[in-house]
């Protein structure tokens, strides 16, 4: 069975850790961005 990587867990680990990252960051912005318009 060839590996191609040494670790392909740890770099599946690591994109998941960067959208999940990025979403969160997305989620808080669009919370901001409701309570903002709310408040007028």
């Amino acid at each position: 069975m060839p590996v191609l990587e040494p670790n392909p867990t740890n770099s599946h680990r690591k994109l998941l850790g960067i959208l999940g990252t990025f979403l969160g960051v997305v989620i808080v912005v669009s919370i901001i961005a409701t309570i903002a318009q709310s408040m007028g």
